[in-house]
Order: structure tokens, then C-alpha cells, then sequence
């Protein structure tokens, strides 16, 4: 037994998935090198299988020749994906939504566990249940292909269809224009809030007899607040920026991943400020309970649209990766 060449083997079959298919190609690496070492230096020694296996290839080469054409996936299977994790994510959604109403946690072992959500921490699962639901599909699929039978798998009507994609098409030059003027409106508000807070502490002021502005929130609730608000407006300033250029469809998707996560992390900052000690104004009480419920139903819709961008987002590299 020569360590060196089991060594190589093993080295190789760390890239090697599947049990039987993985002990069949490292039989066949096995034989070719040894064929090849006594056919080039005559009797078998450390050194010739040395010189082999140095020209043999690095382990990982070695695996993705012979796992060249077999997909992870079946493609037969790679829309079933997209459409069983659409509506896994689907019903993860009803028991998202019914742990926060009802304030309860939900289980349905050992496929789905709902913890007790408050409406932050609910909006910042969502693109965790999704990656959840994803890959809860993609194992079931693998697994499938793995097993090499011929399964007929149901097709449901009410998941989201998603079709292979398509090229993307080439900017227009309405297109260019459009991402410009936004760029620059973003860069024009952004400087203007920056330039507010560095003569106020602050961005938001009231009028309360339309003559004297005065700021709206506290000293520390206006700072903290103002600057995750300055926060928000440069992140979507760089990435219209950045889109500006002529990026490949995956970098624009990652940019908008990027700035949707960090959308949420500053909304979710946002939402659990102390309501009742933010404003330095005099606010009759019967309307504290009225603002509160306004704001928060306000920035919970903000982000859920942006956690719905997120998926879409996350859900289009999926699918590039897959297109491959």
C-alpha cells in the first residue's frame, strides 16, 4: 500500500459526493495511476507514483473532471425548486403571520418552527424563512437526484412560477437617464441632510403656528434618529451611484441585496425607539397612541416592501447560479 497515492485519494474524495459513485471513480483514479507509474518507470516505487501523481492534477481538478455534466440538481428539477420554495414560503408566511397576531409560537415538527414575533422581529425573519424554504426544497431535489429513480414530482398551480431566466436586456439610454436623475436627487437630499444635522443636531423641525420651526424630537431621539435616516438616504445614493456604471446583472443584484439588508437593519433601529419620550413638542395625549400606531404600520410596510425586494433579489442570484 502506497500512503502517498491514498493520500491523493482521499484528498480527492473530499470533492466527491455519494457514497458508491465516490468509491468508483476513486477505483478508476486508482488503477489509471498505477497503470501509468508502471508503464512509465518500470516496478512501482514511492518516487514514480510521486512524478504521477504530480502531473496527475490538484485533488480538486481531479473530482471536477469526473463530476463534469452532473448536476447537483437534475435540471428536469431546478424549476420545481423555485416553485416548491415560493409556496413553502407561502404558508411559512400564514404561521409568520399568526405568531404575530396571536402572539403564540408555532410548530410543525420537523418541518416548520415559528418562534413568538413581535412586528420588528417579523419583518427581519422574513428573508430568513425564505433561504430556509429554499433550501429546504433544494435538499429534498438533491436527495431525489441522488437516488437516480424516476420520480414524477406534483406540479402545484398556486406556487410562483418562475421561468429559466433570460439575458438580461442592454440599458437603454432612458434607462441611464432615469438611474442619473435618480442618483442625483439622492445625492442632493442626502447632502442637504447632512448639511441640516451639522447646523441643527437634526433633520426634523415643526411648525407649530407655520412661522417658527423648531426641532421635532428630543436632543438624543432627533440625533439618533436623524443620523439612521442620513444613514438610509447615502446607502441608496451609493447604490444608484454604483448602478450607473455598466455592471453584470449579478453585482447589480448583489448591490441591491446589500442595500435592502441594510435598509432593514436602520428600519428595525427606527421601530424600536421609545415612543412616548421622542418629541419636544406638546402633543395632546389622545394623539400619542394615534402616532404611535400611524409610525409603526407606516415603517412595518416600508419594511415589508423591502423585505419582499430582498427575496426577489436573493431569489435572482438563485436562479443565475442555476442558469449556469
Amino acid at each position: 500500500m502506497h500512503k502517498n497515492l491514498e493520500n491523493y485519494l482521499e484528498e480527492i474524495s473530499h470533492f466527491l459526493a455519494g457514497r458508491e459513485e465516490r468509491e468508483e471513480i476513486l477505483s478508476e483514479i486508482r488503477s489509471h495511476i498505477l497503470e501509468k507509474a508502471e508503464h512509465e518507470a518500470g516496478p512501482l516505487s514511492d518516487a514514480s507514483l510521486h512524478k504521477v501523481i504530480a502531473a496527475y492534477g490538484k485533488p480538486r481538478q481531479v473530482a471536477e473532471k469526473y463530476l463534469d455534466g452532473r448536476p447537483v440538481i437534475a435540471p428536469a428539477f431546478q424549476r420545481h425548486l423555485f416553485r416548491y420554495a415560493s409556496l413553502l414560503f407561502a404558508i411559512h408566511l400564514v404561521f409568520i403571520a399568526a405568531a404575530v397576531i396571536f402572539k403564540k409560537s408555532f410548530m410543525v415538527f420537523p418541518f416548520l418552527f415559528v418562534p413568538r414575533l413581535g412586528i420588528v422581529d417579523a419583518v427581519m425573519y422574513l428573508p430568513m424563512a425564505f433561504l430556509a424554504d429554499f433550501g429546504a426544497a433544494a435538499l429534498v431535489l438533491y436527495l431525489i437526484t441522488r437516488s437516480g429513480k424516476e420520480i414524477r414530482l406534483p406540479w402545484p398551480k398556486l406556487a410562483l412560477d418562475m421561468d429559466p431566466l433570460k439575458a438580461p436586456a442592454a440599458k437603454t439610454l432612458a434607462s441611464r437617464i432615469a438611474t442619473l436623475a435618480g442618483a442625483g436627487i439622492m445625492l442632493s437630499l442626502t447632502a442637504w441632510a447632512v448639511g441640516l444635522f451639522l447646523k441643527f443636531d437634526t433633520v426634523f423641525f415643526v411648525s407649530l403656528n407655520f412661522e417658527r420651526f423648531r426641532p421635532l424630537f428630543l436632543p438624543t431621539a432627533g440625533r439618533r434618529i436623524s443620523l439612521i435616516v442620513i444613514a438610509m438616504l447615502a446607502a441608496g445614493t451609493i447604490g444608484l451611484i454604483l448602478k450607473l456604471f455598466s455592471l453584470p446583472r449579478r453585482a447589480a443584484c448583489w448591490i441591491d441585496v446589500v442595500a435592502d439588508g441594510f435598509a432593514l437593519v436602520m428600519l428595525g433601529l427606527l421601530l424600536r425607539q421609545p415612543q412616548p419620550s421622542l418629541f419636544a413638542v406638546n402633543i395632546p395625549a389622545r394623539f400619542h397612541s394615534w402616532i404611535h400606531i400611524t409610525l409603526t404600520v407606516t415603517l412595518c410596510f416600508v419594511a415589508l416592501m423591502i423585505a419582499v425586494d430582498l427575496v426577489a433579489n436573493v431569489v435572482r442570484l438563485g436562479r443565475k447560479r442555476l442558469a449556469k
